[in-house]
């Protein structure tokens, strides 16, 4: 897998009405995203899943988005006051050979966001690290991106750093694995 880092005006191609039909991120997140809870939304861009992980975990969550880029970042917090969720909303700068979080989380997802990694297996066991007991991890991968040797290769790295393998849940046009601790 060779890391590629989507460039932060690429965002605004990725966050669209089509993917919103393609992949409605309330029904993607529903099942493993409850009120109160804390969350993390590692590669976040600008807020595709943040602003509807903030809408589920209800006004007692906190999400925290993370991304490399800080113009993401910014672009996401514009998006979540205009969404009246900003006060759900916490942002981190990661770097790209450490998330750099220290927070315990009790779901973590990373959509279309770990091909881009230099070094996936570290960023798997970070975010092990950081989920509570009973915490979950959903990976997606776009398959137009990460073959099924690449993504097979994501499910040994994630068992290396102690993960269990809960289920495969289908998500269009993507291959979608979701873990335990």
């Amino acid at each position: 897998m060779s890391p590629h880092v989507c460039p932060w005006w690429g965002g605004y191609f990725i966050d669209n009405r089509l993917r919103r039909i393609l992949h409605n991120p309330e029904k993607i997140l529903a099942p493993y995203v409850q009120p109160g809870k804390t969350v993390m939304d590692f590669g976040c861009g600008m807020g595709f899943f943040s602003i509807a992980m903030a809408r589920l975990v209800g006004p007692q969550g906190w999400v925290v988005s993370v991304d490399l880029q800080q113009k993401m970042l910014d672009v996401l917090v514009k998006r979540a006051a205009k969404a009246g969720v900003a006060d759900r909303i916490g942002t981190h700068c990661c770097k790209a050979d450490s998330i750099g979080y220290d927070k315990p989380v009790d779901f973590a997802l990373a959509i279309y966001s770990v091909h881009e990694v230099p070094d996936p297996g570290r960023a798997i066991a970070e975010i092990q690290g950081l989920l509570k007991p009973q915490g979950r991890f959903l990976i997606v991968e776009p398959i137009g991106h990460v073959d099924a040797t690449e993504f097979d290769n994501l499910l040994s790295l994630s068992q290396e750093a102690g993960f269990t393998i809960d289920d495969r849940p289908r998500i269009r046009l993507s291959r979608g694995v979701l873990l335990s601790k």
